[in-house]
C-alpha cells in the first residue's frame, strides 16, 4: 500500500521539510509514504473560485486513478490516533493506495472536497501548511507504530 500526500505549495522550511524527511524514512517498507507538492496557483487578481479550481486540477492530476482520496478539512472527522489507526488498518485491508490531500492557503475546491472519499480534521486550531506536512506524517507514522505494536506510542 502507498500513502500519498499531495500538499499545495512547493516552498516550505528547512526545518519542516528535515522533520517530514525524518519521519518518512520510518515507515516500513509495505507503507510507502510519498510526497507531492503542487504548485499554488498564483494570486493575482484572480477569484477565489478561479484559484481554487486552477489548484484542483494540479491535485487531480498528481493522483492516480483508483487512489482513495482523503482530504484534511477543518469541517472533517475528528480522530483520535486510535481512530486513525484503525482508519489505516481498514485502508491497507482494503488494498487501494491513499491520497491524503492539503489543501492551498485558500483551502480546497468545495466540489473536490466533497468528493472526496473522506474528510478529516487534524486540529481546530488554523495551522501554517509546513507545519500539517509534518503533524500529519508524525500521526501516520503513530498510528502504524499502534496497529505494529510498536512502542512509539505510549497511552
Amino acid at each position: 500500500m502507498r500513502l500519498l500526500i499531495v500538499a499545495v505549495g512547493q516552498r516550505v522550511p528547512d526545518w519542516a521539510s528535515s522533520a517530514y524527511d525524518d519521519y518518512a524514512k520510518r515507515f516500513p517498507p509495505e507503507l510507502k509514504v510519498e510526497l507531492k507538492a503542487v504548485k499554488t496557483e498564483p494570486r493575482g487578481s484572480k477569484t477565489l473560485e478561479t484559484l481554487v479550481a486552477a489548484e484542483r486540477e494540479r491535485i487531480a492530476a498528481a493522483i492516480p486513478k483508483g487512489t482513495r482520496v482523503v482530504v484534511l478539512d477543518e469541517r472533517g472527522t475528528s480522530l483520535t490516533t486510535k481512530a486513525l489507526a484503525e482508519r489505516l488498518t481498514g485502508w491497507q485491508l482494503s488494498g487501494d493506495d491513499v491520497a491524503l490531500v492539503i489543501g492551498g492557503p485558500d483551502g480546497l475546491e468545495p466540489a473536490f472536497r466533497q468528493a472526496a472519499h473522506e474528510r478529516i480534521r487534524l486540529s481546530d486550531l488554523t495551522l501554517p501548511h509546513a507545519m500539517v506536512r509534518v503533524l500529519l506524517i508524525e500521526q501516520l507514522y503513530r498510528a502504524w507504530s499502534v496497529n505494529a505494536g510498536h512502542p512509539y506510542h505510549r497511552e
